[in-house]
């Protein structure tokens, strides 16, 4: 957005009487242009500090989501939580992977390990993953799952399986078979 120089240079051909209100309106115009301006900026400034704290789901995938909180990124950049929270609501971004809301990079983070964590959404896609790709006429139990999952280093109980498997409309094993 910009203005229209000519209109403020028209100004010196209308009486000062009614020129107040014409000066109030283009200074609102500006503050609204600066306003669109700086609101651009901070949700670049979100969305490459978000993509600097998830290079591997950038490089290898959706399994590969790190934890992220929004405490972190508004440390860094300085903004309040509200404002990061508001810059990544109903704003999407273009990865390798698709399309994601800029929100769906904030995610609780899961201890599997010494010194290890992940993302709940990376463990939420490696069962996924694992149902998808499951044999239909032996699904795995969720206790199954925890044992695949503890092979990979991922070591989470049995219930939080179960809870990830019903956000993901999954069904439990005995429903899954054909």
């Amino acid at each position: 957005l910009r203005l229209n120089n000519k209109y403020e240079e028209s100004f010196k051909d209308i009486p000062q009487d009614s020129i107040s209100d014409l000066k109030e309106k283009l200074q609102e115009a500006k503050w609204l242009i600066k306003n669109l301006q700086q609101r651009a900026i901070t949700i670049i400034r979100v969305s490459r500090a978000i993509m600097e704290h998830q290079k591997d789901f950038l490089e290898k995938g959706e399994l590969f989501l790190s934890p992220l909180i929004l405490k972190k990124i508004s440390e860094e950049l300085d903004l309040h939580e509200s404002t990061i929270s508001r810059v990544t609501s109903n704003k999407f971004i273009l990865t390798p992977h698709g399309i994601y809301e800029l929100k769906h990079f904030f995610g609780s983070k899961i201890h599997s390990g010494p010194g290890k964590t992940l993302s709940s959404k990376a463990i939420s896609g490696r069962i996924k993953d694992m149902t998808d790709n499951e044999d239909s006429q032996k699904p795995y139990s969720d206790e199954k799952i925890v044992l695949m999952l503890k092979e990979q280093g991922i070591k989470i109980a049995r219930r939080t399986v179960a809870k990830y498997r019903d956000k993901l409309q999954i069904l439990p094993s005995n429903q899954r078979k054909k």
